[in-house]
Parts: structure tokens; C-alpha cells; sequence
């Protein structure tokens, strides 16, 4: 009976000394519980003014919070004479061994955050990204959403986005556009070029610089082919819309010869 006396005190006196420890604990992850969010936000203000990507900024603020917990759940457990070090080491092999089973969507994570770092392209811009055209939706940390041209929404891997070229629209404010026209051997290739150069540059939207130029580039045995190239101001002008009226101008310029003769 003397026995489970001592044994009965000697648990009181261990639980009595746990108490105060276990207290200490709960007060810290408390503690750092009230931390977390706030700090989290005051990095979210402060970094707001120099990062324009919201996904970024989530993710820095979310990476903050869960330091702070992780910190803060690491330093209770300590209270109690909790085994953190083992605990780790245990965690650490089922991390590598999850790790491996989910390569494909860590690195996805990897390249979501490296191209928020990088940001070849912010919500809103139009893309060609991985074989697919549109207007970017969202950037999350696993995929690139994007909208294409003809109304469907693709989810892009971020992987696939990072490894291949990107080709950012929204940035390029001069456009480019390329005209191919056929002339047959009945008609007098000077002439119509010369045409052609006037008739381009009376288009409303295409620029005077860089100039247009008409070329003569190809002779087949039935057909003289000719390229016309101008370029569009796309902050000022559609397009789509100034290449439509390019291509109703010029051919109506390629058939008044004809009409003539």
C-alpha cells in the first residue's frame, strides 16, 4: 500500500510540475496564434507597393503566417519536453517519401513561384503560352489559367508554362502584320507595288514608323507573290480590326488594274 502511495505522489508531483509548463505552452502557441495573422498582413502592405502579382504577395504572406505557427508550435512543444528533433527527422523521411510520389505537382509549385517571381505576364495580359493563345485568368501557385481567343479556359501545368517560350502580347505595343498577295504574270508587279505601298499607308491604325514596305519574294511559274508588312499600335488601335481593313484595302488596290485593263 506504501508503493502506490509513492507512486500516486509521484505522479501528483510530476503533473503538478508538467502544469506550470504546459501552461507556458498553450500561452505561447496562443501568443503566437495572434502574431501570425497580423504580421502576415503588415508583410502583405509592405510589399504591396513594390509587387503588383497578387499571387505572389499571397503566397509570401501565407509562407509568413506559417513560419511564424511553425516557430511558435516548435517553441510549446519544447515546453512540454516534447521530442521536436526526432519528431523532424521522422517528418523529414514521410516528407521524401511523399516528395517522390508528388514530384510532378512540387515541381509545378516551384515553377508557379518562380514565374511570380519572374511575372513574364500579369492577369489580364495576352499570351501564347505551350501552344495556347489567349488572355491570362490566374496565376496560382500549381497552374496558369488561361482564356483563349475563342472563349475556352485552359489550365496550363506551370511547368509547361516555365520550360516553354512565352510570347507576351499585352507588352509588344507594336504588332507586326504580314499580308501575302498573288499577282499573276498578266499583271505589272511595279505598278501594283507602288500601289500597294500607297494603298497601306491610307489605313487608318497603321503606323507611319516603323514604315510600311511592300516586297516582291516569290516567283512561281503562274503567280508573282508579293508580301505587304506594316505595323499596328495595339494601345490605340484593335488589331484584328486594323489587319481586316488592310486586307479589304489591298485587295480591292490588287484588282482596280485589273478592272482597268
Amino acid at each position: 500500500m506504501s508503493t502506490l502511495d509513492e507512486a500516486l505522489q509521484a505522479l501528483l508531483v510530476r503533473v503538478l510540475q508538467f502544469i506550470p509548463n504546459l501552461i507556458v505552452a498553450l500561452l505561447t502557441f496562443v501568443a503566437t496564434l495572434l502574431v501570425a495573422g497580423p504580421a502576415a498582413r503588415t508583410v502583405r502592405r509592405a510589399l504591396a507597393r513594390r509587387i503588383e502579382e497578387q499571387g505572389l504577395l499571397d503566397l509570401l504572406s501565407k509562407l509568413v503566417r506559417w513560419t511564424i505557427l511553425v516557430i511558435g508550435l516548435t517553441i510549446a512543444l519544447e515546453q512540454v519536453n516534447f521530442n521536436v528533433t526526432g519528431f523532424l527527422a521522422g517528418l523529414g523521411i514521410a516528407g521524401l517519401t511523399i516528395g517522390f510520389a508528388l514530384q510532378d505537382i512540387a515541381r509545378n509549385f516551384v515553377a508557379g513561384i518562380l514565374l511570380m517571381i519572374r511575372q513574364p505576364f500579369v492577369i489580364g495580359d495576352g499570351v501564347s503560352v505551350a501552344g495556347f493563345a489567349g488572355t491570362v485568368v490566374a496565376v496560382n501557385t500549381r497552374d496558369t489559367v488561361i482564356r483563349t481567343w475563342d472563349g475556352e479556359v485552359v489550365i496550363v501545368p506551370n511547368t509547361k508554362v516555365f520550360e516553354n517560350p512565352i510570347s507576351n502580347y499585352t507588352r509588344s505595343q507594336k504588332r507586326m502584320r504580314t499580308v501575302k498577295i498573288a499577282l499573276s504574270h498578266g499583271q505589272d508587279a511595279t505598278t501594283v507595288m507602288a500601289l500597294l505601298g500607297e494603298t497601306i499607308r491610307a489605313v487608318p491604325g497603321v503606323l507611319e514608323t516603323p514604315p510600311p514596305s511592300v516586297w516582291a519574294d516569290e516567283l512561281t511559274l503562274i503567280t508573282t507573290n508579293l508580301t505587304v508588312r506594316f505595323w499596328v499600335d495595339t494601345k490605340a488601335s484593335d488589331l484584328l480590326q486594323v489587319h481586316s481593313d488592310a486586307v479589304v484595302a489591298l485587295n480591292a488596290a490588287v484588282q482596280r488594274p485589273q478592272k482597268a485593263a
